[in-house]
């Protein structure tokens, strides 16, 4: 699903972080080492057809390199 975050991430919690983070190998294959976590938070979106909406997003991220792989898991109408 294409999408683009509009203004600031809000609300943002840490679900997993170290060995609870499942993908950590592919993360540091990918990405590099680091202390990988995974974070969820609430933004606005602009789906692939424009439309605007709130949505809670999960990514990955990890210090010195950043927020990686965005999923949009709910949208709220």
């Amino acid at each position: 699903m294409y999408f683009k975050i509009h203004g600031e991430i809000r609300d943002i919690e840490t679900i997993a972080t170290g060995r609870g983070v499942y993908i950590r190998r592919h993360l540091e294959r990918t990405y590099g080492k680091g202390r990988w976590r995974k974070m969820k938070g609430v933004a606005t979106v602009q789906l692939a057809d424009g439309t605007l909406c709130q949505a809670e997003i999960h990514w990955f991220e990890a210090h010195s390199i950043g927020r990686k792989d965005f999923k949009v898991k709910r949208i709220f109408r």
